[in-house]
């Protein structure tokens, strides 16, 4: 995937760096780590700094000094988050911050024009998140809703832009979303619909919002084959490292997910053995590695012992070295992932991640 601040191998997981940082580790550390393409927050940068603020000092990416490829979500899962501090309406989300209560506005028109100023190399149609559970009544409603939004959000992507070239990496790229809720028929409706406005990528989101992982798999399942293969696909806010192997088998592009760096500061750690929480009292006196199986820094140079006396000072570095960890682990999986297409084996590879995931610890 050719972009404006370059190339990405796909599929690819992207690190999550909501506030145009990657929580506990800095922009040099990602770059170690082969981090290609990362994840900015619209909501939370409209708010703090905002956006303007950011077009001044020269975009997110000077701002943030991330010389990579970078994608902004359109702060709709935010927005739609706020439950009693929102209200929607056909032209947009009248909300409240959740740092001030100030009030504000989001439509469409208003996230293509927070996420030019950003300038991420990928930037989101503006959707309604349907929340779980939803009966069929409402995820079509919210359906319909999406699919306006997402013709106003080219509409006003298009008129932003008319100038820029049209070759692949050269300028910002638009994806429209798939919604429909946990209805299969829904998905195809807005898949199908969505397809008709050719966009140049698509996502699947109002996933992990609550339903059993087997329902997710079977919605993606059922709605990636009717996106172009031909075209980035993503699946928003996925998963757990056995999730992201599966979904890349089925065909996805594109994952981020907050888990790696959110666990981490919990002390749990990914590791090839299952999940491990660096916390538990048996680790106070393991000299051995996070993960003997794993090459990062962390694995390489710190033992258990030290990680788990980290965690119950409450030391910053702890955070550091857990989320660097985690992250590696998510990465090195992915590269896992494109060799294994490369040569053929996904599916051995497959097998082993599933019955690594069975290992996970209390």
């Amino acid at each position: 995937m050719l972009l404006p601040h370059g190339r990405v191998e796909t599929p690819v997981f992207m690190p999550v760096g909501t506030a145009a940082s990657v929580k506990a580790v800095s922009q040099d550390l990602l770059e170690s780590l082969g981090a290609e393409i990362i994840l900015a927050n619209t909501y939370h940068l409209y708010l703090r700094p905002g956006h303007e603020l950011v077009r001044r000092l020269g975009g997110l990416h000077r701002f943030m000094s991330w010389p990579h490829p970078m994608l902004t979500d359109s702060g709709g899962f935010q927005v739609f988050s706020l439950n009693g501090l929102r209200k929607v309406s056909e032209e947009g989300v009248a909300f409240r911050s959740h740092l001030d209560g100030s009030s504000h506005f989001f439509s469409p028109e208003r996230s293509i024009e927070v996420q030019t100023a950003l300038g991420a190399d990928i930037v989101m149609a503006f959707d309604e998140c349907t929340e779980y559970p939803a009966d069929h009544g409402r995820a079509r409603s919210s359906l319909e809703l999406t699919l306006r939004w997402a013709r106003r959000s080219r509409d006003a992507f298009r008129a932003s832009r008319p100038d820029e070239p049209s070759a692949p990496g050269t300028g910002q790229s638009l994806f429209g979303i798939v919604q429909g809720g946990m209805y299969p028929d829904l998905r195809r409706e807005c898949a199908e619909r969505l397809r008709e406005m050719d966009f140049p990528g698509y996502a699947l989101g109002g996933l992990s919002v609550g339903e059993p992982r087997a329902l997710r798999r079977e919605i993606i399942e059922a709605t990636l084959p009717l996106l172009p293969e031909d075209r980035p696909r993503y699946v928003m806010g996925v998963g757990y490292p056995e999730e992201i192997v599966e979904y890349s088998a089925l065909g996805v592009d594109m994952m981020d997910c907050v888990l790696p760096t959110r666990a981490a500061r919990h002390g749990l750690l990914f590791t090839a053995q299952g999940r491990l929480n660096i916390k538990n009292q048996r680790y106070a006196e393991d000299q051995g590695p996070p993960d003997p199986e794993c090459g990062c820094m962390v694995c390489r140079r710190y033992t258990r012992a030290y990680l788990r006396h980290l965690a119950a000072a409450r030391e910053p570095l702890a955070a550091t070295l857990n989320t660097m960890h985690n992250l590696a682990f998510y990465l090195d999986t992915m590269r896992a992932v494109r060799d294994a297409i490369r040569i053929g084996s996904l599916p051995a590879l497959l097998a082993r991640v599933r019955a690594r995931s069975l290992q996970a610890e209390d």
